[in-house]
C-alpha cells in the first residue's frame, strides 16, 4: 500500500478557503421552497463538502407525480482553471444537466448549459439563477432558450426559506 504526502502549503491554506470559492455559500443550509404562488414545492438540504470545495444540494419535492417523489442532487463547485462556477444536477427520473459555466458576485449567481437535449432530441440552452433576498430568502429561477439565448421563458421559479 502506498501512502501519498499532501504538500504542506495545501494542509496550511486549504485549497478552497479563497473568498471566489465562498461566493455561493449564502445557500447553505435546511431551505423549504415555494413556487410564485405560495404553493410549498419540496425541502433543499444545501451542505459544504470535501473542505469546503463543494455544495452539495439535496433536493426532494413535495407532491407526488405519476406515483414518483422526484428527488435530485447537484454538486456545486467553483473551478479554479476556467475561473467559473459549474453545476452538476443529477435526478431520480434519469435526468443529468451540466451547467458548465457562471458567474458569481455580490449575493447572486448564474449558472448556464448551453447544450440540453430533450427527449425528442431538440437542442436548447438552460440559465439557472440563485439570488440571495436575504439570510433566510433565497430565489432560484430556472430558464430555457430555444433559440440560443435571446428570448429566455421560465421554466420555474422558487423561493427558498430558511427552515427554523
Amino acid at each position: 500500500m502506498s501512502t501519498f504526502f499532501y504538500p504542506a502549503v495545501l494542509i496550511a491554506q486549504r485549497p478552497c478557503s479563497q473568498p471566489e470559492y465562498r461566493q455561493f455559500d449564502f445557500w447553505i443550509g435546511d431551505w423549504k421552497a415555494f413556487g410564485p404562488k405560495g404553493d410549498k414545492a419540496g425541502d433543499s438540504k444545501i451542505s459544504l463538502i470535501l473542505d469546503s470545495c463543494v455544495i452539495l444540494e439535496e433536493w426532494i419535492s413535495t407532491n407526488p407525480q405519476q406515483g414518483l417523489t422526484f428527488s435530485g442532487k447537484s454538486f456545486n463547485s467553483y473551478n479554479a482553471a476556467t475561473k467559473q462556477w459549474q453545476q452538476t444536477w443529477t435526478d431520480n427520473t434519469g435526468n443529468t444537466t451540466e451547467f458548465l459555466r457562471a458567474k458569481g458576485s455580490n449575493g447572486k449567481i448564474v449558472f448556464y448549459a448551453d447544450k440540453v437535449t430533450s427527449a425528442n432530441g431538440k437542442i436548447y440552452m438552460r440559465k439557472l439563477s440563485f439570488t440571495k433576498l436575504s439570510e433566510d430568502k433565497v430565489r432560484q429561477l430556472g430558464e430555457r432558450s430555444d433559440d440560443g439565448g435571446t428570448i429566455w421563458t421560465v421554466e420555474y421559479d422558487l423561493e427558498y426559506r430558511r427552515k427554523k
